[in-house]
C-alpha cells in the first residue's frame, strides 16, 4: 500500500469537511416535507417530474442561503497549501450543484486551490455514497485508486472512497464512528495537515 504522505490525488467533501458545519438538515427536510430519516436527494429523484423540479428549486435556494455562511474548517487552508506544495491534485466531490459548492469554496478562501472542471455536483456524477464521482477524477488525473485519497466526515464520503478503493480519511471530532470504512481519523483538517508533514 502506497503511505498517505505519497498519494498524490486527493479528492475532498466539502460542507462539514473543507467548511465548519453549517448545514441544519433537519430544517432542510422539514422545509421540502421529507422524513427525517430519509436520503434528500433520493428522495427528490423518486418524485414525479413536476414535483420533483420544484423541490429541485426549493433545495437550491436553501443550499445558496447556507453556502453565502460558509466559514472555513479549523486548518483547511493550511492543508490545502502543503498538498499543492507537493503537487498533489485535488478535486471536490460533493451532493451540492457546483455552483453551490464553487459559491462555498469562495466564501473561505479556498477557491483558487481548485479547478472549476474538478468540482463535481451532483449534476455531474451519480450522488456519493455512489464512487462515480472518484471514478471521473480518477480518469480525469490519469491516476490509480490506490495514489488516491478521499476525505470526508461522513459515511458517504467514505463509503465512496471504500467502493472506489482509495484511502479514507475521517474528519470528525464528534462521537461518529464508522472505523470499517476508515483509514484514518483525525478531528480537524489542522490534525491532518499536522500528521503528513511529520511524515513526509
Amino acid at each position: 500500500m502506497i503511505p498517505l504522505q505519497h498519494r498524490r490525488a486527493w479528492i475532498f467533501d466539502l460542507d462539514g469537511t473543507l467548511t465548519q458545519p453549517v448545514h441544519n438538515f433537519l430544517h432542510i427536510r422539514q422545509e421540502l416535507g421529507i422524513d427525517p430519516a430519509d436520503d434528500i436527494l433520493a428522495t427528490i429523484a423518486a418524485q414525479p417530474e413536476h414535483k420533483r423540479q420544484d423541490m429541485t428549486e426549493r433545495l437550491d435556494k436553501l443550499e445558496h442561503y447556507y453556502a453565502a455562511q460558509a466559514k472555513p474548517a479549523p486548518g483547511v487552508l493550511i492543508l490545502l497549501e502543503h498538498l499543492a506544495d507537493l503537487g498533489c491534485e485535488m478535486g471536490i466531490l460533493t451532493r451540492n450543484t457546483r455552483a453551490i459548492a464553487i459559491e462555498s469554496l469562495a466564501a473561505i478562501g479556498a477557491k483558487d486551490f481548485f479547478k472549476d472542471e474538478l468540482v463535481l455536483g451532483r449534476d455531474e456524477a451519480h450522488p456519493k455514497p455512489d464512487a462515480q464521482g472518484i471514478a471521473l477524477l480518477l480518469n480525469h488525473w490519469q491516476r490509480q485508486p490506490e495514489e488516491a485519497v478521499m476525505v470526508g466526515d461522513f459515511r458517504y464520503d467514505l463509503e465512496s472512497g471504500r467502493a472506489a478503493g482509495t484511502y479514507t480519511v475521517h474528519v470528525d471530532d464528534s462521537d461518529r464512528h464508522w472505523p470499517d470504512l476508515t483509514d484514518l481519523r483525525v478531528p480537524t483538517l489542522h490534525e491532518l495537515a499536522h500528521h503528513l508533514k511529520n511524515v513526509s
